[in-house]
């Protein structure tokens, strides 16, 4: 395969910019305007490489580098194909739209002081850290990846050092480190009966080994990369420790770390242990996921932690296409992933807003909303029926695609999961307007123990910073709730980047054909695993 090696020589840089710009902003860690400047030129040049990575695997496919000059499989491999490509695209999209979002909240609250001025070049390592899982062509650079973004995680979710950070915390640092040595020993189990971690060279050598010997390495990577992929009944860490962080890192959390678990996954599936084995567990599993998951989002009452559990939910739509094995299959999960990333991120964003808006994040306590803040209220409902599947949204397409592969199949285990797709859709459908109603159409009186601004008539609020200036006088009625830019400690940073990403997930469903048709050839490639191998090998190696 050709390829112009100018464009391949870039791969490496969506991992080596990242940690340059961290390196530089710990340097400057007493001067946050010029973190925050070069923290989000930093993702910006970062995205834009990546987007010229996107275009070349979809004219080239799968590409590689390799570091030092070691051939394969000895070294560090870099692979970027149409799967690996679009998930550097759509993670670091989203990386910058919270990176902007978290900079104006920082702003606006005067956080500006450490330890929280650490927190733009740990953003960065975190970044990095998703970029070079993503492109890892061996598994031990996969575990690198792992965990560079954990300990990068770790240091998020615990800023600030409130009790139930650290409390939260330490059930995330136990499980992901619990999971990552049962990474760590499955590697080295599978360097011990092959003699190599290069992925491309396992898919090769792996079928050599009896079947017993495979089913336990592969259940072992799947057990690793469940965990972190917040799969049932390895999902019970994640509603506890996700909604404690702030909202921009919880936000981050949800659209990006579980990913690169799924990713892992898709991974281990198509390349190293392909065929149908354990198809039917994984149906299973992802049944379970989606019911567990949604049933107890319909428990919450903090919107935090139902999206938490909404979040769960739709991990088991994905381990669903990853199960059937068939291009239709496999290619509406990568597309769904892809949704997925930008409207659960969309959603926590929203989040923090409305509990910068309304004092609260507990449904219980709100109400009016949508009188005090229309545009918050747009800005909720349009991700909401997103994720809900509610046509034309990008997320009914990806469940449509879903349930007529799963028809296609045929299988009885099949129309079971079509079944329990329907049923967990309908279900978010009604926790997501359960939220809707009551956060935003019910009385404020309604409401138990509502913040006293909520009673107040719109026209009778100003505000002045984060505080709320009682005037008593119906003037100026025209206040839509946004229009000052520090209104109930919000600032246009914070409403920009949450718009810009409510649109980026409108994007998705206007450019769904091309996306569907992307997704579908790296669904093809990932099946066929010859790209991938003579991507590293070079030609024939994959015959």
């Amino acid at each position: 395969m050709t390829m112009d090696f100018s464009l391949v020589s870039i791969a490496p840089l969506p991992v080596v910019l990242p940690f340059l710009g961290a390196a530089l902003a710990f340097l400057l860690i007493r001067k946050p305007a010029l973190q925050r400047r070069i923290s989000t030129a930093v993702l910006s040049l970062t995205l834009l490489i990546e987007v010229v990575l996107l275009f070349s695997t979809w004219e080239h496919g799968a590409q590689a580098v390799h570091l030092g000059g070691w051939a394969p499989p000895f070294g560090i491999t870099l692979v970027v194909d149409r799967l690996s490509s679009l998930m550097l695209v759509v993670s670091t999209a989203v990386s910058l739209a919270v990176l902007i979002y978290a900079t104006g909240q920082g702003q606006v609250d005067g956080d500006e002081d450490a330890p929280v001025s650490i927190f733009h070049p740990t953003y960065l390592i975190l970044v990095a850290g998703v970029s070079n899982a993503f492109l890892a062509g061996d598994l031990f650079n996969l575990y690198v990846g792992f965990e560079i973004l954990l300990t990068a995680s770790y240091v998020l979710m615990t800023l600030g050092g409130s009790g139930p950070r650290i409390r939260a915390g330490v059930t995330y640092v136990v499980v992901s480190v619990i999971s990552s040595l049962l990474f760590l020993l499955t590697i080295g189990m599978i360097y011990a009966a092959t003699g190599s971690i290069n992925m491309a060279d396992l898919a090769i050598k792996l079928e050599n080994l009896d079947s017993g010997m495979q089913l336990t390495l592969h259940l072992m990577l799947l057990v690793a990369f469940g965990v972190k992929a917040a799969v049932f009944p390895l999902s019970f860490w994640l509603p506890d420790s996700y909604p404690t962080a702030p909202a921009p890192v919880t936000a981050v959390f949800a659209g990006l770390l579980t990913k690169v678990g799924v990713y892992a996954m898709f991974r281990t599936e198509t390349l190293l242990f392909p065929g149908d084995r354990i198809n039917d567990l994984l149906m299973l599993v992802a049944l379970l996921t989606m019911i567990v998951g949604i049933l107890g989002a319909l428990a919450q009452s903090d919107i935090r932690r139902l999206l938490s559990f909404t979040l769960v939910s739709h991990i088991g739509f994905m381990v669903f296409g990853l199960a059937m094995s068939s291009v239709a299959g496999l290619g509406a999960a990568v597309f769904y992933v892809v949704h997925h990333i930008i409207v659960q991120t969309s959603l926590f964003l929203v989040s923090g807003l409305i509990e910068r808006r309304g004092g609260t994040a507990n449904v219980d306590k709100l109400g009016g909303l949508a009188r005090l803040s229309p545009l918050l209220a747009v800005l909720y409902f349009v991700p909401a029926m997103n994720l809900a599947g509610i046509p034309p949204f990008s997320g009914f397409l990806g469940k449509l695609g879903l349930l007529q592969a799963g028809v296609d199949l045929g299988t009885g285990t099949a129309y079971v999961l079509v079944i329990g797709s329907v049923v967990t859709s309908l279900l978010t459908l009604l926790a997501m307007a359960r939220v809707w109603n009551r956060a935003f159409w019910r009385r404020p009186v309604d409401a138990i123990d509502p913040d006293p601004v909520l009673l107040l008539p719109v026209s009778a609020v100003k505000w002045q910073g984060t505080a709320p200036v009682i005037t008593g006088t119906d003037a100026d009625d025209d206040d839509d709730g946004m229009s000052d830019s520090n209104s109930a400690g919000l600032s246009w940073a914070m409403v920009g980047s949450t718009i810009a990403l409510v649109a980026l997930g409108l994007a998705v469903t206007l450019l769904a054909g091309p996306l569907v048709e992307f997704s579908n050839l790296a669904a093809q490639d990932m099946l066929d695993r010859t790209p991938y191998i003579e991507a590293v090998f070079g030609e024939g190696a994959g015959q």
